[in-house]
């Protein structure tokens, strides 16, 4: 866990070592540079959180150099420049080029700490916000008062208290990204950066560049170990990870360093990972498609998060909150659910999990009318899908077997039913089932269902 890391770029030895020794007694690391050049050299070095620029400088200005980061793949950091006779002109275009800030010499120690605070937290919220855009509401914390999440937010808790690595698994829509969320939020990094990166959704060639980072000439471009430096690194559906890329990432936890794409000089790590995956990672290493090494790397502390069917209690709760947030956040029309619809929906098997049951929340506050949503409105919303009682897995599934195996036999029978009841429209099965379709595509190849129409 590491402080802010904050780069000064000055040729004025005097100031550049003042606001230095100003800023370590604040307890940020920091980092100098006399000139341009040295400056490329630094974010190359490592990715700062916040770059302090002098505009006039004898080989490179400080204005040229902030255009060249802002037309390559935008500002690395919050940029605040600093000028002893800068002009308005100078300062409007150093704010067009996505300063956060013109600070004028002599420096005032006050201003320069405020500032430096205020962009640091600028760029936080920022980042909050544009994983707010990305994604679905997520609870700050787990919804759910049943005895099994409980249990796992307490354990959830235990371990945000080590720096230890954690592998999350469960089934697609079941919280496995709340839940990794949550654990960053209780843990002492909770005030640097959470960064996601989804695997499965990267093109296999690119991988590499997208964990790593890449250099070419002066193109510089971070990779998601930098951008959560000092932070935590979720991995999601890591075992849809390219072996290749693999090995590289368990070259990069041997040694706590890795390089760049093209790059010779090793980027120290800094960061805590969480891997996560609906795949079972021990089968994936018989077949031989993830590496052992790594599996064991990853699996430090394991972390189950149970499907919603093994929680059903937590229904009405999940309700409450998906309507309230939907009601709030998006001006939807407030809903009451009535006792028949909930008691309904604890007994639907929710293949889809909580996600599934967001979507239908909101479905039906947007489609519906009147106050209050009834059984029939929810079977309609879901398609009149039958609901999955304990009971009715009896004849399906072997109860005489491991849970593994059963989970599977389960899985089988649910697909095949699903592909049927579509005609083989493997589109119209994932709405239904709150599966990505390439997710969905490779669990029925993995469970041997082959995909064809079906009349």
């Amino acid at each position: 866990m590491s402080a802010p890391h904050i780069l000064v770029v000055d040729d004025e030895p005097d100031i550049r070592t003042l606001v230095q020794e100003i800023l370590e007694d604040e307890g940020y690391v920091v980092a100098g540079a006399e000139n341009g050049e040295t400056a490329r050299h630094a974010l190359r070095d490592r990715r700062p959180d916040l770059i302090l620029l002098d505009i006039w400088m004898p080989d490179l200005d400080g204005i040229s150099l902030l255009k060249e980061w802002a037309e390559d793949e935008g500002l690395p950091c919050p940029v605040i420049m600093m000028s002893g006779h800068g002009t308005v002109e100078t300062a409007v275009e150093a704010t067009r080029l996505g300063a956060y800030d013109f600070l004028e010499k002599p420096l005032s120690m006050a201003k320069l700490l405020l500032t430096t605070e205020r962009a640091l937290e600028a760029d936080k919220l920022a980042r909050e916000n544009v994983g707010l855009k990305r994604r679905t509401a997520i609870a700050h914390e787990p919804v759910g008062r049943s005895a099994a999440m409980q249990r796992l937010r307490e354990q959830v808790k235990r371990i945000a208290q080590h720096d230890t690595w954690v592998l999350i698994t469960g089934e697609a829509g079941s919280g496995r990204e709340t839940f990794a969320r949550y654990l960053h939020s209780q843990s002492g990094r909770r005030e640097r950066p959470f960064v996601d990166l989804g695997v499965s959704g990267i093109a296999r060639s690119n991988a590499a560049r997208e964990l790593f980072g890449s250099e070419d000439g002066d193109h510089l471009h971070y990779g998601r170990l930098e951008q959560a430096s000092g932070g935590t690194l979720l991995l999601d559906e890591v075992a849809d990870m390219d072996l290749e890329v693999q090995a590289q990432l368990l070259g990069a936890l041997d040694t706590g360093s890795f390089l760049r794409v093209g790059g010779t000089e090793p980027v120290r790590i800094d960061v805590r990972i969480i891997a996560a995956t609906q795949r079972n990672l021990e089968d994936e290493v018989r077949a031989g498609r993830f590496r052992e090494d790594l599996f064991y790397h990853l699996n430090v502390v394991p972390l189950n998060v149970p499907a919603l069917r093994e929680h059903s209690e937590d229904v009405p709760e999940l309700i409450n909150y998906y309507v309230d947030f939907f009601a709030t956040h998006e001006k939807l029309p407030y809903r009451r659910f009535n006792v028949g619809a909930q008691n309904y929906m604890r007994n639907y098997g929710w293949p889809g999990n909580v996600r599934e049951l967001k979507n239908l929340v909101q479905r039906v506050l947007i489609l519906g009318a009147g106050d209050e949503v009834n059984q029939d409105e929810v079977e309609n919303a879901l398609g009149a899908a039958p609901a999955v009682p304990t009971q009715s897995l009896e004849g399906m599934v072997s109860f005489d077997q491991p849970l593994r195996q059963a989970r599977e036999q389960f899985e089988k029978a649910y697909l095949d039913y699903q592909l049927e009841k579509h005609g083989g429209n493997v589109s119209k099965m994932a709405k239904e089932a709150g599966m990505e379709r390439t997710h969905l595509y490779r669990k029925l190849r993995s469970l041997g269902i082959e995909i064809k129409e079906r009349r």
